[in-house]
């Protein structure tokens, strides 16, 4: 059977895969085919907002990685979630809808970037958007991706909330509009109480086109190269229920990798493209140095403080079955309630310490409490303040170790091991410590769970930070967009020195965003789908 054939080969039904298919199928023209290793997103809990508790941990909604253990925490090893079937992540994150700081992208664009700015990528965040408030200088209103407003809330919420404003953070209900910094409720890509993940806004709008062919199970082995030319590439090797297929661009096609910031990266090294001495280990002969692949990786580190309170939490009703069938029927019935919201419910973006220019700390706040998402609830009353830094200044690296895609790479992420991230972790722990001694929510706490032995000084907190961190899913920058060394794509995510072959997911972020990676990642998948269509039209 000869080989299908394609003017576009997208790898990666992910949030930005998703995108990637439906702006590039648009035109009929165009023969659009999206390769997805996981399967469909059919499992109901994907749907489900609170579901997530039931797709992570999954072998058959989530990859399962793991990191190498992490001398910064101990040597520890962390569980890395990352989607398995269409929408990827976007099907099994927390539903928080956040951008980042206009700053993020401006300092993209400030290192040559161009076309980066915030200026630039505002419209691309609008156009994706569908807010439930409706457009504005800052939201779109008629975008595939719905984005609603949190309306279960609780005393203890508001507390929480209050407690943010006494520290000297303003309420600020939109932190996607004109300033990041502030307390308020976040927003969620939610739609009638159901998930809005990346396949439910832009791919299954797109499904029946003609022209676009969606392949599930679908797990890419490697590049096809020309034989005439070894850097040029013209097409995918996938493997499918054991069988072995091949994927050919048509003349001037392109494929286009949005397998995330662990499969872009693993598909170019199984190619022979990457750093020399990673590929000879692995047992792949090097086709194209380029030594920053893999490297440059970035994560968003999470502090979990876990307080019992004096407070009705969702601890109280799903540990008791009257409370929680109750739960369950009330999203049955009117799609409410908390099975309704997504990770978090209060989100602040503070400064940790005076003379920053923008937030450089995150809080989630739930109020509930447990070990881990997944694992049953703790069997009091509980909350959970949990704290990140934003921009990191830690690097770590994924490399493939065999020349097998089936084998996992490893991930090593050296979590705190800059400096500047160590003292930050000691702000951040103070930073939510003092908010449990303020006014409004001293009242209700009893004690602190989580860190269990009251650590007091600098270097007994950042030895907390070492033994309870956990990973927020954030995994960028390890195929990283820039004109140095380490850059792996241009600023027309272009890999360097092959053709036919860009990257667009969270992997060529320069630097890691101020916040949560999804609405950013979407943004990259419509930023590319227009590069990519205006340079087709310039070459033809």
């Amino acid at each position: 059977m000869s080989p299908k054939q394609a003017d576009f080969l997208i790898v990666g039904a992910g949030s930005a895969g998703c995108v990637l298919a439906n702006r590039l199928s648009k035109d009929p023209a165009n023969r659009v085919i999206l390769l997805e290793a996981g399967g469909r997103d059919v499992n109901p809990w994907i749907h489900v907002p609170v579901g997530y508790f039931k797709t992570l941990h999954n072998p058959n909604t989530d990859w399962c990685y793991k990191t190498e253990p992490d001398p910064g925490l101990g040597d520890r090893s962390l569980d890395w979630p990352r989607g398995k079937t269409l929408g990827g992540s976007s099907s099994i994150n927390g539903l928080l809808y956040v951008r980042g700081q206009k700053e993020d992208y401006d300092r993209w664009a400030q290192r040559g970037n161009r076309g980066w700015s915030y200026d630039d990528v505002l419209p691309l965040f609008k156009r994706s958007e569908a807010h439930e408030n409706g457009a504005d200088d800052y939201h779109g209103g008629d975008g595939g991706l719905s984005v609603s407003l949190i309306r279960a809330k609780s005393d203890i919420s508001e507390a929480f909330i209050n407690a943010a404003v006494e520290m000297g953070v303003p309420r600020n209900e939109d932190y996607n509009g004109v300033d990041q910094e502030g307390v308020g409720y976040f927003h969620q890509t939610a739609r009638g109480g159901f998930r809005c993940s990346s396949a439910r806004a832009f791919l299954n709008p797109a499904k029946k086109r003609p022209n676009l062919e969606v392949v599930t199970h679908a797990h890419t082995e490697q590049l096809i190269f020309d034989r005439n030319d070894s850097r040029r590439v013209i097409g995918v090797r996938y493997s499918r229920k054991g069988e072995v297929y091949d994927v050919l661009l048509n003349p001037g096609g392109e494929v286009i990798l949005s397998a995330g910031a662990i499969g872009s990266p693993q598909i170019l090294e199984l190619s022979g493209i990457g750093r020399g001495d990673v590929l000879q280990k692995a047992g792949v002969q090097v086709r194209h140095e380029l030594p920053g692949v893999g490297e440059c990786l970035q994560d968003h580190l999470q502090i979990r403080l876990v307080y019992e309170v004096n407070a009705q939490t969702l601890n109280d009703a799903i540990n008791r079955f009257v409370p929680r069938m109750g739960i369950g029927l009330n999203y049955v019935l009117f799609r409410k309630g908390p099975m309704s919201l997504g990770a978090s419910q209060v989100c602040i973006f503070a400064k940790s310490m005076q003379g920053l220019a923008t937030p450089d700390i995150q809080f989630h706040f739930q109020p509930l409490s447990a070990d881990k998402p997944g694992i049953e609830m703790h069997p009091f009353s509980g909350i959970t303040s949990s704290v990140c830094q934003l921009r990191p200044e830690s690097r770590g690296h994924i490399h493939i170790a065999t020349p097998y895609a089936s084998d996992y790479p490893k991930i090593v992420p050296n979590y705190l091991s800059a400096t500047a991230d160590q003292l930050c972790a000691v702000r951040a722990v103070k930073f939510a410590r003092a908010m449990t001694r303020t006014q409004a929510l001293s009242p209700y706490v009893l004690r602190e769970h989580v860190p269990a032995n009251n650590p007091q000084s600098d270097a007994e907190l950042l030895q907390c930070a070492r033994d309870i961190s956990q990973t927020i899913y954030h995994p960028t920058s390890t195929c990283r967009m820039g004109h140095d060394d380490q850059a792996v794509v241009d600023d027309r995510l272009r890999v360097r020195g092959i053709a036919g072959l860009r990257i667009a997911d969270a992997s060529i972020m320069p630097d890691i965003v101020s916040g949560n990676t999804n609405a950013p990642t979407i943004m990259i998948g419509e930023k590319a789908s227009d590069m990519i269509l205006e340079d087709r039209k310039v070459s033809v």
